[in-house]
């Protein structure tokens, strides 16, 4: 189920395509329990939870589908569960909700197969604070003050993490004041939120919302001014089309993601053929996410000796626990499910050990050519944190 068309597209094409080359490369291998893997994709364009529940009902009563994988879904709020638990599949996204959580701890039973091969939105906001700290603690950086502007999206995912952002910021020494600006809409008075928010004065500007488009048009109205500030953007600006549009005014900006690509031999390799089977202008640390979880899938259903279909609930309960007992060390590192929440653990937000979490990946944009700079955490960073430009020259203009 992937948003083909509509304001996620980009990402959905990545969807599509990560997937494509896990169905390759598992048939290259013999398939699952020898059964070759054939994809279907449904467009769910707009994520509305009438769009993403009837993907779910096609792909069960038209195609049979044995299980659902796919990149995220932002609208249904988890509507679509209820015909996948009622067909008793595998599914397995990347809707980074915590509302995931909450509905499978409700009723693990009817819910036994859905799994978030992600951590829920609630840790961006967590980590995001701990990364700032760590940046500040470590020396690499020396805020001017310990203020910190965030601007949210419309949507509960955006709502949500700002909202982390200013729960847990206190603890670290951080101050909020003012309250998050929450938009109404994607076509905001840019300048004027710009303007608030010079007048906050703070050290920091993190945005909330993830789509590359909107992402784009909010960093060029933050360039014709920018403010004296170390500015964080969603993992949306990571895609290709962000920096198409934006080019060399990128550089400095910090952009995070829960589930991306290491950098490790696994990650370039992985990198390099993605790009050789899609094209220079692919995004392989989109595509990532279903191409791991579908490999997931495999070696879970493997150990469980089959493949289930819709109603074969025995089959497919014995493959949820397969994933549920199996971490799988991919290209975006270790993925373990929660044995309550059936969501990945996050390295370094909930467990201090880099082998049993998914690592909550921190870049910093370099020039439109260059790959981003993964700077934290360690021990997965390869590069080290640069001051941002428009912030390196404010500085030199205070000192003259």
């Amino acid at each position: 189920m992937v948003p083909l068309t509509g304001t996620s597209a980009s990402d959905g094409r990545e969807f599509r395509n990560g997937l494509i080359l896990a169905v390759e490369e598992i048939n290259e291998r013999g398939g699952i329990v020898g059964r070759p893997v054939e994809p279907v994709f449904q467009d769910t364009g707009s994520q509305s939870a009438e769009a993403v529940v009837r993907a779910a009902r096609t792909l069960i009563t038209t195609h049979g589908v044995s299980a659902i994988i796919n990149g995220y879904n932002i609208g249904p709020q988890n509507s679509e569960y209820e015909p996948i638990a009622d067909a008793g599949i595998i599914y397995i996204h990347h809707n980074t909700l915590l509302q995931h959580h909450d509905t499978v701890a409700s009723d693990p039973e009817r819910y036994f197969g859905c799994f978030m091969a992600d951590p829920a939105e609630y840790w961006y906001g967590q980590g995001f604070i701990k990364f700032l700290s760590w940046l500040r603690d470590s020396g690499r950086w020396r805020p001017r003050n310990r203020k910190i502007a965030i601007i949210s999206g419309p949507k509960p995912y955006s709502i949500v993490i700002a909202n982390a952002m200013n729960a847990c910021a206190k603890q670290f020494g951080w101050s909020t004041d003012p309250a998050p600006i929450i938009l109404r809409n994607l076509q905001p008075d840019w300048q004027n939120i710009l303007t608030r928010v010079r007048e906050a004065d703070p050290a920091v500007l993190a945005f909330t919302h993830f789509h590359a488009g909107d992402l784009a048009k909010f960093h060029l109205e933050f360039m014709k001014n920018p403010l004296p500030v170390l500015l964080y953007l969603q993992y949306g600006a990571l895609h290709k089309s962000f920096s198409n549009i934006v080019g060399t005014r990128a550089r400095g900006t910090i952009v995070g993601t829960v589930i991306g690509l290491l950098r490790d031999d696994l990650g370039r390799s992985f990198a390099q053929k993605y790009r050789q089977r899609f094209g220079q202008s692919s995004t392989p640390e989109v595509g990532c996410q279903p191409y791991v979880a579908l490999h997931h899938y495999a070696i879970a259903a493997g150990v469980a000796g089959a493949v289930g279909n819709p109603g074969d609930f025995g089959t497919n309960r014995r493959i949820a626990r397969a994933l549920l007992d199996i971490p799988y060390r991919s290209v975006a590192g270790t993925i373990r499910f929660h044995p309550k929440w059936q969501a990945a653990i996050p390295y370094p937000d909930a467990t201090n050990d880099p082998s049993m979490g998914l690592p909550h990946l921190f870049y910093q944009l370099r020039d439109p050519e260059d790959a981003p700079a993964l700077i934290a955490p360690e021990p997965f960073s390869d590069s080290q944190f640069e001051l941002p430009p428009w912030l390196g020259a404010a500085i030199s203009e205070g000192l003259k």
